[in-house]
């Protein structure tokens, strides 16, 4: 046992007590993981704890307690995870999904590397996902599968400035939390493999509160994730705001999955850009016919403020491409400002479907109250020559607000529909509004009369 002599009451400086001769970047150096714990584990003796990281150390994992703050002198250092540790580089001591027993964790900056080449999927135990329907098991699986982070049963968290690299499964996984504040985060994948589960900030239920501004950067799966009952079916995650997420040729954007009765609302999402591959936004349950029955439930969302541009489709094993994907019982969801330029295929903008993934997963719930579209603009000029439908319904909803709407395809004209309402579609009220659209062939289709009332006015051609 090391005798610690702190700097003021409750302070330690990682080099007087380590050798710290690892590096972010590429590891190795000396396992400094015993010597660190027994650091972390001096918030219990002192009652709190300041960690200030001035090097790398190469661990392989630690455990942190409550009243905890770990500071990084800048972002070469950190912590590097060893090989074959094949567990999170950092945990709460405590993981406890149903009561909260961590309170206080600041995180300042650094960065910290998971290993990604060098670590398995688990820590030895097969892997479960399907245990849906049971949430002690799928709670314990959980536990065993390479989170880079794991924060259960925790509140008044806040991380800033934090650098993560080469995630192996998640990068950071929260459940059961509350009062959390991220900023200034980035997420590098160099190791992006395929189907990997490899998603940037993965928030499960129940969790409220939750603020983020301005994170970064690229994930083999979505870089966030908001599914509150994805693991217990009954969870709720409410009251969020995000804001600024730049997206680095990400494989899928930002997923918000409500499966069963847990509830996903007040959620408020902004300025989002950047470029992705496959998804933009997954908002719908995901888990279609062969898994429960998933129906959704969806509060009230507003996303405002898109420019992402696709490069290319990665995932055309398990689904088509698209910017928004809408389905499940939702009561409300507004999308505001939604810009493309130029695209690289004809991928919906926004596609209402009940089919979540999967093309074989088909006859799932939808049914939405309110859905607003209030600002979109597409130019391409120079983009795809591909018809494209822009919007499309496939689906029950009640209100369809679009409108403030400016489509130009001048000097590369095709036979594009603005809003194609489909056969399994049923919209109770179609308001069309400000409408302008040059070099498409049909602002509205509804071969099968599926709108029960059309009003508008201010289009034009």
């Amino acid at each position: 046992m090391a005798n610690f002599k702190p700097e003021g009451r409750f302070t330690l400086r990682a080099s007087d007590y380590l050798k710290l001769d690892s590096n972010v970047l590429t590891g190795g150096g000396t396992d400094e993981t015993a010597l660190l714990q027994e650091m972390l584990d001096q918030a219990l003796v002192w009652g709190a704890l300041t960690l200030i990281m001035d090097g790398a150390a190469l661990v392989s994992g630690l455990t942190i307690h409550s009243n905890t703050t770990i500071r990084c002198e800048n972002q070469s250092c950190g912590f590097y995870l060893k090989d074959g540790s094949n567990r999170s580089i950092l945990q709460t001591a405590v993981q406890d999904w149903r009561t909260i027993q961590t309170e206080n964790i600041s995180l300042l900056g650094g960065s910290w590397n998971i290993n990604c080449e060098h670590q398995e999927r688990t820590d030895g135990t097969p892997e479960q996902w399907n245990n849906m329907d049971d949430p002690e098991a799928a709670w314990e699986n959980a536990g065993h599968v390479l989170m880079g982070m794991r924060f259960v049963g925790v509140r008044n968290m806040e991380l800033r400035g934090v650098r993560l690299i080469d995630q192996r499964v998640f990068g950071m996984m929260f459940g059961n939390w509350e009062h959390v504040v991220m900023e200034d985060i980035a997420i590098e994948l160099p190791h992006n493999y395929y189907a990997q589960n490899q998603d940037g900030v993965h928030f499960f239920g129940p969790g409220r509160d939750l603020a983020i501004r301005n994170i970064r950067g690229c994930s083999g799966d979505d870089l966030l994730a908001l599914a509150p009952d994805e693991l217990d079916g009954v969870s709720s995650i409410t009251d969020v705001t995000i804001d600024g997420v730049y997206l680095e040729n990400a494989d899928q954007g930002i997923r918000l999955l409500s499966r069963n009765k847990g509830t996903l609302d007040r959620v408020y999402i902004r300025n989002v850009y950047g470029t992705y591959k496959s998804c933009g936004f997954f908002i719908n349950p995901w888990f279609g016919k062969g898994a429960g029955e998933q129906e959704g439930n969806y509060g009230a969302i507003t996303i405002e403020n898109v420019d992402l541009r696709p490069t290319e489709h990665k995932y055309a094993a398990y689904s088509t491409p698209f910017l928004f994907r809408l389905g499940g019982r939702m009561k409300s969801l507004t999308l505001r400002n939604i810009r493309v330029s130029d695209s690289v295929d004809a991928r919906p903008l926004v596609e209402v479907s009940h089919i979540y993934g999967h093309w074989s997963l088909t006859g799932s719930v939808v049914d939405i109250g309110c859905l607003t579209i209030d600002g979109l603009e597409v130019v391409n000029r120079t983009g795809t020559t591909d018809p494209t439908d822009y919007i499309t319904v496939d689906g029950k909803v009640d209100h369809l607000i679009l409108r403030n709407v400016l489509i130009d395809r001048t000097g590369n004209p095709a036979p594009d529909r603005l809003l194609v309402i489909r056969e399994n579609a049923q919209v109770g009220r179609l308001g069309m509004s400000s409408v302008y659209t040059t070099g498409i062939a049909e602002g509205l289709s509804d071969p099968y009369n599926r709108v029960e009332k059309l009003s508008g006015g201010g289009s034009g051609r």
